[in-house]
């Protein structure tokens, strides 16, 4: 037995130091790059209301994304939501643009990591209390059934995201970039 594990650490320890370096974090924002960042800012997108001003000024369809039950209480008429429902829908919209730029670029990755993890958990809220998110989308740990929208793809949206959490943003990022200039 100990000469397979001597084997698995001939062959595999090489890769185990790379990936213990700094290859993990940059390969997480890379990856995150890939797949999150762009299904963010896509949604964030469709949120922008008409024209240049469309960044402070978000959608009928905004609303209805961040806010689906209180829309629904004033008949799909923004107006009548009032400042608070404003604030709550512009900081949605632009954290959809920021968080995810932040950690792509590495500028404060650990804050931003740990901002996007709060999105998704909120995210994943409004989905299922809001928006009505069915058993089948919503899905269920240990079903044998890998695919669910909610549970099981956030899970390890929010995994993914635990890297950059215990292990910064790598060295190729802004953040280490600053901390090479301030050193």
């Amino acid at each position: 037995m100990n000469f397979l594990y001597r084997l698995e650490a001939t062959v595999l320890g090489p890769v185990g130091r790379f990936l213990d370096g700094a290859a993990t974090p940059t390969l997480a924002r890379l990856v995150f790059l890939a797949t999150l960042a762009t299904f963010f800012w896509s949604s964030a997108m469709t949120k922008l209301g008409e024209g240049i001003g469309g960044i402070f000024a978000p959608s009928a369809g905004a609303y209805v994304q961040i806010l689906p039950a209180q829309m629904e209480a004033v008949g799909y008429d923004e107006s009548k939501l009032g400042p608070i429902a404003d604030l709550i829908v512009l900081a949605g919209m632009w954290a959809e643009f920021v968080i995810p730029a932040l950690i792509v670029v590495g500028l404060f990755t650990r804050a931003a990591a740990v901002a996007m993890i709060g999105f998704i958990l909120v995210m994943s809220i409004v989905d299922i209390t809001g928006h009505g998110a069915d058993a089948a989308t919503i899905g269920m740990w240990f079903d044998n059934v890998p695919d669910a929208k909610i549970l099981d793809q956030r899970l390890f949206w929010v995994f993914l995201l635990l890297i950059p959490v215990a292990r910064g943003a790598g060295p190729v990022s802004l953040d280490a970039l600053l901390k090479r200039g301030s050193a």
